[in-house]
């Protein structure tokens, strides 16, 4: 289940109303089985309603515990015979009506200081700070002017939040240093397309940002689409960073400037990333790696490895091609320089 302490419990739907409020076709089941979650198909249980949008993932449906999945026409016999199937040209995106009608986030702040807050000792909120409702800060922690703090989030012990930083659906370690107009938890960027044109998909998930990391002014850091998105101990992230949703970013990692993540990235400990990388959704850089300024990685890093390039490839293979490429537009031009 989403954590209760930023998303609302909303009432269970039964598999007719489902069929009703997505304009699926119900096959098998009980119509009248409460759905209480929308849950991707590895985390689904009984009470659940899953969707399968690729059929490279049917391995996961067969082995899944849904009580329901969408799914088209074309692949409702993927299905295991325990689950009901809701037969959907858009199943993604029918899920995802489902998601934001069961989960709905907690509201933003309306007044300055919400209820049940815990403050320990020294904690120091400049003017203008606004609390929601829930919020735990530990001791000694600073919150510059104009921050905003949403319901449920806990902050540990010696942080220091800059002024216009806005953090919601996350946990913060000790002595986290997050920088000016920093935003951490908004919604990771997904989208389904449906007949009625693209529909945002939930994002379920949190940020969890460990001990001693350090994030510079103006870096964006999403929410997971359910798992969560997690900065490791002692990581340094520059300002003006990037970070998408279900990132898992190791120890002591260093992320320069203009650096930008895609979902699901993983960051293994120790790694460097030069300003403006960037890495495409669902690849993996190994510990220790580095990765040269301005580089797309495309492909899957080794761990200790050194890569450059667009798209990035071990240094010395790039290093050798651009040699290469200046020699023969060299010759071409017969040796003068244009």
């Amino acid at each position: 289940m989403p954590d209760a302490r930023f998303f609302e419990t909303a009432p269970g739907l039964s598999l007719a109303t489902l069929a009703e409020l997505t304009g699926s076709t119900l096959q098998g089941g009980d119509p009248d089985l409460l759905i209480q979650t929308a849950a991707p198909l590895a985390h689904a249980d009984e009470r659940s309603v899953a969707f399968l949008g690729d059929p490279k993932y049917r391995d996961q449906l067969a082995a899944s515990r849904a009580g329901a999945v969408f799914v088209t026409e074309k692949h409702a016999a993927l299905a295991p015979s325990h689950c009901a199937r809701l037969i959907t040209r858009a199943p993604q995106a029918a899920w995802a009506m489902v998601g934001h009608r069961l989960h709905p986030p907690r509201p933003s702040p309306t007044e300055i200081l919400g209820t049940d807050i815990q403050l320990e000792e020294d904690v120091v909120l400049a003017p203008g700070v606004i609390l929601g409702s829930g919020v735990s800060i530990g001791r000694g922690t600073r919150v510059g002017a104009y921050a905003v703090i949403g319901s449920g989030v806990q902050i540990g012990r010696g942080c220091d939040i800059g002024p216009n930083a806005t953090l919601g659906f996350c946990l913060v370690g000790d002595r986290v240093r997050i920088g000016a107009s920093t935003v951490i938890g908004e919604p990771g960027f997904g989208v389904a397309g449906a007949a009625t044109g693209l529909i945002d998909v939930p994002q379920l998930g949190r940020v969890i940002l460990q001990d001693d990391v350090t994030i510079g002014a103006n870096t964006c850091i999403d929410r997971g689409a359910w798992d969560d998105t997690v900065i490791g101990e002692g990581t340094k992230i520059d300002n003006l960073v990037q970070i998408g949703h279900n990132c898992q970013v190791g120890r002591n990692v260093v992320l320069a400037g203009h650096t930008g993540l895609s979902g699901s990235v993983t960051i293994g400990d120790g790694a460097q990333l030069g300003g403006r990388a960037g890495v495409t959704d669902h690849v993996s850089v190994g510990k220790g790696v580095r990765v040269a300024a301005a580089s797309m990685v495309m492909s899957n890093i080794p761990d200790g490895e050194t890569w450059g390039g667009q798209p990035a490839r071990p240094l010395r293979r790039f290093l050798r091609e651009t040699v290469w490429l200046a020699k023969q537009a060299n010759r071409r031009h017969g040796g003068a320089d244009e």
